[in-house]
């Protein structure tokens, strides 16, 4: 066995080893932070957009932001984690993370797309098809982390189809239907991580 294939494989053996481990890059205040970033630019479309139908440039300006700056002070977060921590299998875990959540994210980017651009008398749905995209993530990189994590995604899957029955007619693209299911669905997400990785323990 040459030095190119024992490399690989002890890469192959990290890239298993890091399945079976609990990722802990992600951790409760980002995630807190992205949550009442949620809730405050649903209060701020509130005030701001007084009909979302109408006015969909701004409507879709506000959430792609706070969605893009939420994946940023993630993101910062992550690598940050990556950088302090003593596991060699840190920034294994972390792309595997990002590669398995990944998939979600550029589905909700063509959806978006594909909905505005062609099937605008669909538009009511964006809230619940991203909420349902968004648990599909977490359905995908839950094993990943702690086990509760499972309930928060089946709590974005239960929103997002709320939103798809009720938030039609006069209630379409209504603000509670992003503050409810992203703002409540992060702060929810946040308190699994601080209690299942972070909060200190009894002797």
């Amino acid at each position: 066995m040459n030095l190119h294939e024992a490399l690989a494989q002890i890469a192959e053996i990290r890239q298993q080893v890091a399945r079976t481990e609990t990722f802990r890059g992600y951790r409760s205040t980002p995630v807190a932070f992205s949550g009442m970033l949620a809730i405050l630019a649903a209060g701020l479309q509130a005030w701001w957009i007084d009909d979302p139908l109408a006015s969909m440039a701004q409507y879709l300006t506000l959430w792609i932001s706070a969605a893009a700056f939420s994946l940023v002070v993630t993101g910062v977060a992550m690598v940050l984690y990556c950088r302090r921590s003593d596991s060699p299998l840190s920034v294994p875990s972390a792309k595997l993370a990002v590669e398995q959540f990944t998939p979600s994210l550029l589905a909700g980017v063509a959806l978006t797309w594909a909905i505005v651009a062609r099937a605008s008398e669909a538009i009511w749905m964006l809230p619940g098809l991203w909420s349902v995209v968004f648990a599909l993530g977490i359905f995908a990189s839950y094993r990943l982390l702690p086990k509760p994590t499972f309930l928060v995604g089946v709590y974005y899957l239960l929103a997002g189809v709320c939103c798809l029955a009720i938030a039609q007619g006069p209630h379409a693209l209504s603000p509670w239907a992003m503050a409810i299911p992203f703002g409540l669905g992060q702060l929810f997400a946040a308190a699994v991580l601080y209690w299942t990785l972070e909060r200190p323990h009894g002797d």
